[in-house]
């Protein structure tokens, strides 16, 4: 599928950079008024200068007031927010506690965080919107596809924490879940203390039943997800977190066709895991389909139209494998075959949007390369940026309109109150991401961007080196499609079997080595030295060169069970 050229601005006009402002500005007056008068705003030690100044000024002046919030509200990290989310998880907790904590109100959930930076999950605060924002098309519609789509995902959640009303008889219970679990519980006004009641239900737009999103292990969710995908003939388009995810996915159908194709023809839901009395409400809506399994057996493993996923970053390395993953299968005359591509060339493969578990931050931008080119959009927050390369020892914060096409920036975040997706109130909040303007988009001027790397996703050793995830991805990915073969997945950790201490890959791989694989460690190497710290360090003897090591197939799979 060929994609249109990039039609985008090297630089704003002086009409469209004021465009831009006044709808930032309005943007940001919008999240910044109601969220002033929350429990954080008002009493975290970080917003102590911003207090004084709106005191001191005309408060209701909303130039004032944008004025005090540039001049005087830091940049902040998870730290400032922790003493106030810890209110959520005493025993008991009382409304009076945490009501307008971050913004107006009590929320719906507590959203966890992937923990995809590397460290510790942290908590935020979810508010509850006006219901029709909950189905904007802006998040809610994929590009048109005959035919539907498999996006598996969970609905439960791992702990129910109780709000005491102050009038002592009322409570309120909160999901502690991840983001993705309470915005489709919120799209659904779905209540905690319900849940068993709706365990016989098909979740509407879901392709299963709702049981299978209570289903806790790894491998079982997915067996039972490609179970009722192949057993559906409209499935064209399938969406996942993040593609390494979808490999594993593949896995599972390579791995278990000739059991799934059974379960379809006699309508039986297979032994697995940890099932007990979910079994019955899937067995309900799983029905034999002798026809459909046939004509499973003949085809071999289905076509895909679209893929939508996350594939920068560290799982970039997964879409090769992704677009030639080679499978062999026997059809009803006994022939052997094989198919070289699950999603082929023509096949469209696209991020559904760039942002956090904190903030909703960017949207593909069709009109370039909806896979990595992202614009940003003042919805769930609107952005501020740091200049990485920037000398100044302040870190002077950045509007949109005083970015440069190339500049590499920090994304901070101030969010939105209760009126979006994510309303959690976060202020001037550091997301440690680095990501390059590409340029800016004629009709509004807002900017498209390209994620780079975390700002601290490097990799120091001992000696001082630092590669970026972006390079230590990046030499592996070349490396391994030229000299080893297609990955499944891969680490990097520090090899000190030997001194001095190397970037060590643990690499998986599809299929068989290639036969000249030793070469991979020498390109890998030769990749690396393009990165300034690393090359002195080698001709200072304080670095050797990489180490790559093969791991069993199945190895990252099992990791995430």
């Amino acid at each position: 599928m060929s994609r249109p050229d990039t039609n985008l601005l090297h630089s704003l006009s002086t009409e469209l950079s004021q465009r831009l402002k006044d709808v930032l500005n309005q943007a940001l007056l919008g999240f910044i008024r109601p969220n002033s008068v929350s429990q954080f705003a008002q009493h975290a030690s970080g917003l102590e200068k911003f207090r004084e100044a709106i005191a001191q000024r005309n408060s209701n002046d909303d130039t004032e007031f944008l004025r005090s919030f540039r001049e005087f509200a830091p940049t902040t990290n998870y730290d400032p927010y922790k003493p106030f989310m810890a209110k959520f998880f005493v025993t008991p907790c009382k409304s009076s506690d945490v009501k307008n904590l971050f913004a107006p109100g009590l929320p719906y959930c507590l959203a966890v965080s992937s923990t995809t930076s590397g460290k510790a999950p942290k908590t935020f605060p979810i508010y509850r919107p006006a219901l029709h924002l909950l189905h904007h098309p802006l998040y809610l519609s994929l590009r048109h596809s005959e035919g539907s789509t498999l996006s598996p995902s969970s609905l439960g959640f791992g702990q129910a924490l109780k709000i005491d009303f102050e009038d002592g008889h009322s409570s309120k219970v909160l999901p502690v879940c991840s983001v993705t679990v309470g915005f489709l519980r919120m799209q659904m006004n779905w209540h905690v203390e319900h849940d068993r009641d709706r365990i016989d239900l098909w979740v509407p737009g879901k392709n299963g039943p709702y049981a299978i999103s209570l289903v806790k292990s790894y491998r079982a969710f997915f067996i039972l997800n490609t179970l009722f995908a192949l057993a559906n003939r409209r499935v064209t388009t399938i969406r996942f977190l993040f593609a390494s995810v979808f490999v594993n996915f593949l896995q599972y159908i390579e791995d278990e066709w000739t059991l799934l194709i059974d379960c379809i023809e006699k309508g039986i839901i297979p032994d697995t895991e940890n099932l007990n009395y979910l079994r019955e409400p899937l067995e309900k809506h799983f029905t034999p389909n002798p026809l459909r399994a046939a004509e499973l057996r003949e085809i071999g493993p289905p076509g895909i139209r679209g893929f939508i996923g996350i594939t920068g970053g560290p799982a970039a390395a997964s879409v090769p494998k992704a677009r030639q993953l080679s499978k062999v299968y026997y059809s009803t005359d006994g022939q052997r075959r094989k198919v070289t591509h699950v999603l082929g060339p023509s096949v469209a493969i696209e991020a559904p949007c760039y942002g956090s578990s904190e903030c909703y931050i960017a949207v593909p931008y069709f009109n370039g390369n909806p896979n990595t080119d992202f614009k940003v959009v003042p919805v769930d927050g609107v952005t501020e940026y740091l200049d990485v390369h920037s000398n100044e020892p302040s870190e002077r914060v950045l509007s949109a309109w005083e970015l440069v096409t190339g500049g590499h920036y920090e994304p901070v975040l101030t969010t939105r109150n209760g009126l979006w997706r994510y309303r959690n109130g976060l202020w001037r909040y550091r997301i440690g991401d680095v990501v390059t303007v590409k340029g800016f988009a004629p009709d509004d001027g807002l900017p498209v961007i390209n994620y780079l790397h975390r700002r601290d996703g490097s990799l120091g050793l001992a000696y001082g080196s630092t590669c970026t995830e972006s390079q230590l991805t990046n030499a592996i990915v070349s490396a391994s499609t030229r000299w080893i073969g297609q990955i499944i997945d891969f680490t990097v950790v520090a090899d000190d079997r030997d001194t001095p201490v190397t970037y060590g890959y643990l690499v998986e791989i599809g299929g068989g080595i290639g036969k000249d694989a030793k070469m991979a460690t020498q390109q890998t190497f030769e990749d690396l030295m393009t990165n300034d710290e690393y090359h002195m360090a080698f001709w200072q003897g304080r670095a050797r060169k990489p180490t790559i090591r093969l791991v069993e197939r199945g190895t990252f799979t099992e990791y995430r069970r």
